[in-house]
């Protein structure tokens, strides 16, 4: 069955004020998961764990049961295999700094690619610095496709200890190849990170069909709260790295001399834990599971191409990796962003004037400026859509945008 818009939309009263189009920054939460924290607070406000009064274990309960809700969401085979972090950043961060740090050795590589994000970077970057390790990156080619040939002579070469990936482009909304370069670092004896901040909340994902060692996404983007994301990680490998951060609520014992760390995976959740954001990330994934990913996949699948044939049509925009004689990207294993620049304007001068419009776009490098730098801009704008935008939102920003592009004339 399709999507029924219009009461998809209910659930957000803020989208009858603007066309939101800035989705892969932060997506817009349904007013079901804003209860749901409130209620919390109101009625079940207590730290998790140990307390044995009623308040504690009702606290308790709905904090482990928004673990099982996410388990099942990427189907992971155990739920202790699902560790709670502050976003997408902290659960690479945890990956760097706790495998890393207790794995990696000087010569041994980091593959990454062009298309990451910044927080899938800087700490491979830090943990170069620390430890010696080398960092490798494979080049995309023109119309933002990895390649592959890069990554097999990388691994050919021995010593690649991860490689990590984005799982969907957060400037351009390609698709890397995520299964083939899995199998492919695995057959070599690398680990995979999956960086699925983006993929999360546009296409389906089973991590025991993956088969990745990590996978990470961050709340906000599946229509949760802010301040809570996802680090997935294999038991065993959780089991074997040192706690990233420690202090109460990791320990089993503590002594003048030393400490054991608890079982997974209270192991990596020192300090207290974003309870009332768990609490509202369950609400949205229950809320975004009820419908159907290929209904989710068609309906946003014609809203990017709606905008690419209304971007293209405006003759002083170039959108990023469209290098085909219609200037037009192949939108194969691409969808939810679309990065484009305009000939004499700058992207922040054209989010500004489509703001006070009500069009909320995004301006800058997108915390991407390797993918920036390969194709020799500072900046570009980002149109970026979620489940409950419409074709409607999209036909007003070419109008605005050629309005934009008058005043600047």
């Amino acid at each position: 069955m399709s999507l029924d818009l219009a009461k998809i939309r209910l659930q957000f009263p803020i989208l009858s004020e603007f066309a939101y189009l800035d989705n892969a920054a932060t997506a817009q939460t349904p007013q079901i998961a804003i209860d749901a924290v409130s209620d919390f607070y109101e009625d079940s406000n207590a730290n998790v764990h140990r307390g044995l009064h009623p308040l504690a274990e009702k606290a308790t309960e709905a904090y482990e049961d928004a673990r099982q809700a996410i388990s099942k969401f990427i189907n992971s085979k155990y739920s202790e295999e699902i560790i709670f972090t502050s976003g997408t950043t902290e659960s690479i961060n945890l990956v760097a700094r706790s495998l890393g740090e207790s794995e990696l050795k000087e010569g041994d590589k980091i593959v990454l690619t062009v298309l990451e994000h910044h927080s899938n970077i800087t700490p491979w970057l830090q943990l170069k610095n620390r430890t010696g390790a080398e960092v490798s990156w494979i080049d995309i080619d023109d119309e933002g496709n990895l390649k592959m040939d890069e990554l097999d002579s990388i691994l050919d070469e021995g010593n690649v200890s991860l490689v990590s990936v984005t799982g969907l482009s957060n400037v351009i909304g390609v698709r890397p190849p995520i299964e083939e370069i899995i199998k492919k670092a695995h057959a070599k004896g690398a680990k995979v990170l999956i960086d699925a901040a983006q993929l999360a909340a546009h296409h389906k994902i089973d991590v025991q069909k993956l088969d990745c060692d990590f996978l990470a996404f961050s709340g906000h983007k599946v229509y949760g709260p802010m301040g809570i994301g996802v680090l997935y990680g294999k038991k065993d490998l959780l089991e074997s790295m040192p706690p990233f951060q420690t202090g109460g609520g990791m320990i089993r014992s503590v002594s003048a001399e030393s400490f054991t760390c608890a079982d997974l995976p209270e192991k990596f959740e020192a300090g207290t834990p974003p309870v009332a954001e768990a609490v509202g990330l369950k609400t949205a994934i229950d809320w975004l599971s009820q419908f159907d990913w290929k209904d989710i996949e068609e309906h946003e699948g014609k809203l990017i191409e709606l905008a690419i044939k209304e971007l293209t049509s405006i003759n002083s925009l170039t959108i990023l990796c469209s290098k085909t004689e219609n200037r037009k990207p192949k939108t194969e294993n691409r969808s939810s962003s679309i990065g484009f620049t305009i000939d004499g304007v700058h992207p922040h001068d054209l989010t500004d004037i489509l703001g006070e419009k009500g069009i909320c776009l995004r301006a800058g490098h997108h915390c991407a400026q390797p993918l920036h730098e390969r194709f020799n801009v500072e900046a570009s704008t980002r149109l970026s859509i979620g489940i409950y935008n419409t074709e409607e939102e999209i036909l007003k920003v070419k109008p605005a945008i050629e309005e934009a592009i008058r005043v600047f004339e």
